[in-house]
């Protein structure tokens, strides 16, 4: 999700200052995103550039009201129509730190599975008390989104200890050739 289509999305309930918009938005990520105001404020300038906003005037504290348009509504609703793709989601660092620890071969893979085990563990306990705590729809979908995420990614984890925990096939690493565990290419390399 990006900044700026949550902030419209918020404008769409009316003009806000730039304080409001950052208040309602980490209220209706359930405190899981903060942000920064300086953020929000370049956010909201470049919305203004594109025609997304429309300052209105300031207040006698100096504090500008942001109002959506209708290039601003539209845009709302071409982002809401729109699944999110999964080639759109950030890469996930946990799958690659431990394809490149199995790679690597100097690590012990199962110590960072269990390292990651804990870490999830209570990542869902904290999640589970801050669910809890929360009284709001959009806070909730928030944090069972995170729940089923940790869930997940303890199911995936359990994956990964069988895996490793299986006979390797050909007694060496992927890719390696039987000649001296050096790979395919450093084999041809030679010839």
């Amino acid at each position: 999700m990006s900044v700026r289509h949550g902030l419209l999305a918020l404008l769409t309930q009316g003009p806000r200052y730039g304080y409001q918009l950052r208040a309602e938005f980490e209220a209706s990520t359930g405190a899981t995103w903060p942000l920064n105001i300086g953020q929000v404020y370049t956010t909201l300038s470049r919305m203004e550039r594109d025609g997304l906003v429309a300052p209105g005037e300031q207040d006698e504290q100096g504090r500008v009201v942001y109002a959506i348009t209708e290039e601003g509504r539209a845009e709302l609703r071409r982002w809401f129509g729109t699944p999110v793709a999964q080639a759109d989601r950030p890469r996930d660092e946990l799958v690659i730190k431990l394809a490149m620890a199995v790679t690597a071969g100097e690590v012990d893979v199962r110590q960072v599975v269990g390292a990651q085990r804990t870490a999830t563990m209570r990542t869902l306990q904290d999640l589970t008390r801050a669910k809890r705590a929360q009284s709001g729809a959009a806070q909730r979908l928030v944090l069972d989104s995170m729940i089923f995420q940790a869930e997940a990614e303890q199911r995936w984890l359990d994956h990964c200890e069988a895996v490793l925990a299986e006979p390797p096939s050909s007694g060496r690493a992927p890719g390696r050739s039987a000649s001296n565990g050096r790979t395919s290419q450093e084999t041809s390399d030679d010839e």
